[in-house]
């Protein structure tokens, strides 16, 4: 009896090997998910069911939704999607996408990228904007932030008739990164001066939240 007490009290030796093994698993299991993103852009005739079904395929391969965008420009479909997720199942839903892009009547594009990561510690900056609806607008909003090297995250446009007086009307919302070593007054003084000589009511404030 005392044997048996002393051969189970006797400490049990397990080898470094595994205790490493089982220790650095699942962190390796979140590299591996945090560096696979899928960009997948959806575009066709819009109609009924056409969110549920790409979702569904999304959700059946093993993949996370982290970003999306729809919309109906027209009568047209468009979706854009940032997935992630372990490198088998985004493989997984690569393969079986053109075959379900058929099926479904969609044309979808898909890319591989990786998880975004801030070089320089930016801020957001939401830029609104409405005015006489003209060609070149956007454009000249967009050369206005890229002579100053700053980057358009999201951007998005309406058209609208005037309430009153029935004159078509744009409005812009975007989100632009200002980097930290730019001075803001300034660069606020400066967007609303342009704005004015554009005759655009534009607003430049901090995105909240």
């Amino acid at each position: 009896m005392e044997d048996a007490a002393a051969t189970l009290a006797r400490p049990v030796r397990v080898p470094l090997q595994c205790i490493l093994s089982d220790a650095t698993a699942s962190p390796a299991m979140n590299t591996e998910t945090e560096n696979n993103r899928l960009v997948i852009t959806a575009t066709g005739t819009d109609r009924h069911g056409l969110v549920e079904r790409l979702t569904g395929k999304i959700a059946d391969s093993g993949c996370n939704i982290e970003e999306s965008r729809m919309a109906v420009l027209g009568g047209e479909y468009t979706q854009f999607m940032l997935l992630s997720g372990p490198w088998h199942a985004l493989s997984k839903l690569e393969t079986q996408l053109p075959a379900f892009a058929d099926q479904i009547g969609l044309t979808i594009h898909c890319v591989r990228t990786r998880k975004q990561e801030n070089m320089k510690a930016s801020a957001p900056y939401s830029v609104e904007l409405t005015a006489l609806d003209r060609p070149g607008t956007v454009n000249e909003l967009a050369a206005f932030f890229a002579r100053q090297g700053i980057n358009i995250e999201e951007l998005q446009t309406s058209t609208y008739l005037a309430p009153h007086t029935g004159a078509p009307m744009l409005s812009v919302v975007m989100t632009v990164a200002i980097r930290s070593n730019i001075h803001i007054a300034t660069l606020r003084g400066d967007f609303l001066d342009y704005c004015d000589d554009l005759n655009l009511d534009a607003t430049f404030e901090p995105v909240r939240g």
